[in-house]
């Protein structure tokens, strides 16, 4: 458990400073000289390399140690914050955010891939959770936390102290995961590397992951005006929603996990289906604030219960060659969220108007309850096994 522990934190740390941004931005605007909406290009910046050069940078690291590579792209984490710190200019800033963000990428492949390693294969599920868990954590504990020290100190202090927050990772890693972490997932080629992409379990997988942050992302990026106009919220309010929303989140993902162990796609088509249900009601309640606070924490919950099966079954059906299709999985998650995004921002300028964002949500959550099914019973007919592990074979 002590391994998966000092991943689990790495993980916090990076999903801290990902998303702390957003806490400090207008100090950060100040600071730098620039609007806040041109600092707002700090997060979609983070988000492109996440996207785009986490899977580059995974697959030109393919025969490093990946224990040695943790080091590594911690120790990058590391420098990226006390550069950050020091950055003179919105330019560096930006260019130093995008640099981080392609560690955060490439770390979180890597580490799914160690942490189900460590594991015996019926808590693979579990696994991932731990590592997952570190982004719910740092939503309700590293992001007020960062947003307090940016308040108080300024916001250079808040990239300080995710520098030391990176130091302790790094040292975490170093005396806690074994030598021979990742091990059995040795270099398998490009070219086997793109072909299990092929793999219906492993497409369709990914389109889920593309539905889920659809049905979390467009409501989600605009929450706070939604409960401050619809549901008629007070501002003070909206903070200990969001926490418990955070909290909801972090018991999902243990759930996710338990239930992918038990019965992956069983568990999987039902929360999807749960999901649908839970958006239609957030629109039906959405003026109420009881009911509507109830539903947001039980949304969140499901959110992440729903996330952890989904990569599990990536990563057990490309056990043989896992290295691109793991660091597919921070990728897809942030094309969700950048598309969901942009979708809720769309409908607003339509008129549609806050409201109207769960509807959005729940209709792909039904088109996900329609692509697992259709997988599910294309495996079954097919009788299909996942593959062994590289080690395996």
């Amino acid at each position: 458990m002590l391994p998966l522990f000092a991943l689990f934190f790495a993980a916090f740390a990076f999903g801290t400073t990902e998303f702390v941004i957003a806490g400090v931005l207008p100090q950060v605007a100040q600071g730098l000289g620039v609007s806040v909406p041109t600092a707002g290009y700090l997060v979609s910046g983070y988000a492109g390399g996440i996207a785009i050069g986490g899977p580059l940078l995974a697959l030109a690291t393919n025969s490093i140690s990946r224990k040695a590579l943790l080091l590594a792209l911690a120790i990058a984490f590391t420098i990226g914050q006390a550069a950050c710190a020091l950055a003179p200019d919105f330019s560096s800033m930006l260019l130093l955010r995008i640099a981080v963000a392609v560690a955060h990428g490439a770390y979180f492949g890597v580490a799914m891939v160690v942490a189900v390693g460590l594991v015996p294969e019926d808590r693979r599920g579990m696994a991932v959770a731990v590592i997952l868990s570190g982004l719910t954590v740092s939503n309700v504990i590293g992001v007020p936390a960062g947003t307090a020290i940016g308040t108080l100190w300024g916001w250079r202090a808040t990239f300080w102290v995710m520098g030391a927050l990176g130091v302790v990772a790094t040292l975490a890693m170093l005396a806690l995961l074994p030598r021979t972490a990742g091990a059995s997932n040795r270099p398998a080629g490009l070219a086997r590397e793109v072909r299990v992409l092929a793999r219906q379990q492993v497409w369709t997988s990914l389109i889920l992951m593309l539905m889920l942050m659809i049905g979390q992302f467009t409501l989600f990026t605009y929450i706070t005006p939604t409960l401050l106009e619809v549901t008629g919220l007070d501002e003070s309010l909206v903070p200990w929603v969001l926490l418990f929303n955070g909290v909801g989140a972090t018991i999902g993902v243990f759930l996710g996990g338990k239930l992918a162990d038990w019965k992956l796609m069983p568990s999987l088509i039902t929360m999807l289906f749960l999901q649908a249900a839970t958006l239609a009601i957030i629109y039906a309640v959405s003026p109420y604030p009881v009911p509507m606070i109830v539903s947001i924490v039980i949304w969140g919950g499901l959110s992440f219960a729903i996330g952890t099966p989904i990569q599990t079954r990536i990563l057990t059906w490309t056990a043989d060659a896992s290295n691109l299709a793991s660091s597919l999985i921070p990728s897809g998650f942030n094309v969700g969220i950048a598309l969901a995004a942009s979708l809720g921002a769309a409908m607003l300028n339509a008129g549609y108007g806050y409201r109207s964002l769960p509807v959005v949500g729940a209709i792909a959550m039904l088109v996900a309850v329609a692509v697992a099914l259709a997988s599910h019973i294309s495996e079954w007919r097919s009788n299909a096994a996942p593959p062994l592990s590289a080690a395996a074979e």
